[in-house]
């Protein structure tokens, strides 16, 4: 379903001046993955609040939302040309306005679990390193053909993922990942066998594989009360990784 928009994202980056391997490449999609899935989950909790009758105030201000600087769409639902940004103009928007946006919620948000303080944390630590506008605009097209709205796109997403994080350790440059592969992870869980209430933290969690797969395990024990899927969904995991996006109680 995505490898093959993946592998054409990475034939375009390889254009790119800025981008010289497999881990810029995996840089480089993830800040634009992340603002997309960022921007589907957002328009989630507006179609929830609205279905209760409550109001839903949008994270982001509207200049920097993705259906505004990234893929606006014309009324027959098509990119709009007119209103898209490319170029300069839109390599200067990312480096100039968005980044900085974007990072400023960490010092703006109410507390380390929030959403907010979560999107200052990945953009405090990342850069965008493509060079021509150009090559960014043909970056975002093929990102704004992804979709995640079921679990089966969600799960293709987070295997793909982990497939190029083992391609950065083949890659060289002491930039590598050590990918540990899902049956191997099984097997720890099952033999850590954590209880619910206890916390489950993973000091190098990179893609958060076992975090995911501690959660389905907890997840599957007979007995489970509203409070305990509470605890398991808020109060359980927690994981940091040198250079990514830290994982707090949302695997």
């Amino acid at each position: 379903m995505f490898e093959q928009t993946f592998t054409n994202i990475d034939d375009i980056l390889r254009k790119d001046a800025g981008c010289t391997s497999e881990l810029d490449y995996t840089e480089q999609t993830s800040w634009l993955l992340f603002l997309k899935y960022l921007d589907a989950l957002e328009h989630d909790k507006a179609d929830e609040a609205a279905l209760e009758g409550k109001a839903y105030n949008l994270i982001l201000a509207e200049a920097f939302r993705w259906d505004t600087w990234a893929a606006p769409k014309a009324p027959d639902g098509k990119l709009d040309h007119n209103a898209a940004k490319t170029g300069d103009d839109l390599r200067e928007f990312v480096n100039d306005k968005l980044f900085p946006y974007l990072a400023g919620f960490k010092q703006r948000a109410s507390g380390p679990n929030t959403i907010e303080y979560k999107i200052g944390e990945v953009f405090g630590e990342i850069k965008n390193k493509l060079q021509s506008g150009y090559t960014l605009r043909d970056v975002i097209d093929r990102v704004d053909e992804l979709c995640f709205g079921s679990q089966t796109e969600k799960h293709e997403l987070s295997h793909l993922y982990e497939a190029k994080i083992r391609n950065m350790g083949n890659a060289g440059r002491n930039g590598g990942e050590y990918y540990t592969p899902r049956p191997l992870i099984r097997a720890m869980i099952k033999v850590v066998d954590s209880k619910i209430g206890e916390r489950v933290y993973d000091s190098a969690c990179g893609s958060a594989g076992f975090l995911c797969e501690a959660y389905d395990y907890l997840l599957a024990k007979p007995g489970m009360t509203t409070a305990d899927l509470k605890t398991l969904q808020t109060r359980t995991f927690y994981g940091k990784e040198r250079r990514a996006w830290p994982t707090s109680s949302r695997s």
